[in-house]
């Protein structure tokens, strides 16, 4: 559904505006890049920075970041200075900007670079998954995909493995089932880890 609380974004040339369920515009195009409604509040690019609107079209965060994500319940993922962080729905910081690379929350973690490895963090900021890993993805249905030495596996949210890595690349749980590659063959296991498609090309 393209609608987020009534209004669906669109782009009329380099301009981003909001259209109602009857596709007429409630925003106009202005904004230089734009996101979706959350509870009130949409990122919007204007001028260079990134700030936030209400449904009038009202600034209530003014522009200030390099990025903005959409909202989240109540945080939404930041840039200020080349570092990643989270404000609140006052526009005020609730977890300082300073991770290499961030994303949203997923069963109440968000995936988290420093140093130039993958861990996670809490709502409150705090690191919930030490960073460890090469590379990973958000958390899915309770397991997180994980790369360590060279090797993905998955994790759970207390960042012990359940399935220990030994896949050359792995996907995402959906419906209690993940894609998994040994070499060019593929196939599909459950999350005990035990294949229910077993790697063919």
């Amino acid at each position: 559904d393209p609608y987020s609380e009534g209004l669906a974004l669109v782009a009329t040339g380099r301009r981003f505006g909001y259209v109602d369920e009857h596709g007429k515009f409630a925003i106009n195009p202005q904004f230089e890049g734009a996101g979706s409604f959350n509870k009130g509040l949409s990122p919007v690019l204007i001028g260079g920075r990134w700030g936030y609107i209400s449904p009038a079209s009202k600034i209530v965060i003014n522009p200030q970041f390099e990025e903005a994500g959409n909202f989240e319940g109540d945080l939404a993922l930041i840039r200020i200075a080349g570092r990643y962080g989270y404000i609140d729905r006052s526009g005020k910081i609730a977890i300082n900007p300073q991770f290499e690379g961030a994303g949203n929350f997923s069963d109440g973690l968000a995936l988290i670079r420093m140093g130039g490895r993958f861990g996670f963090i809490n709502r409150s900021g705090k690191i919930a998954i030490n960073p460890q890993f090469e590379a990973a993805g958000d958390f899915n249905e309770e397991l997180a995909v994980v790369m360590l030495n060279n090797r993905f596996g998955y994790i759970n949210p207390t960042g012990k493995f359940v399935i220990n890595p030994q896949f050359d690349e792995a996907g995402d749980f959906t419906d209690g089932i993940a894609p998994v590659w040994l070499g060019e063959r593929q196939g599909y296991i459950d999350k005990d880890g035990k294949y229910i498609w077993n790697p063919s090309i």
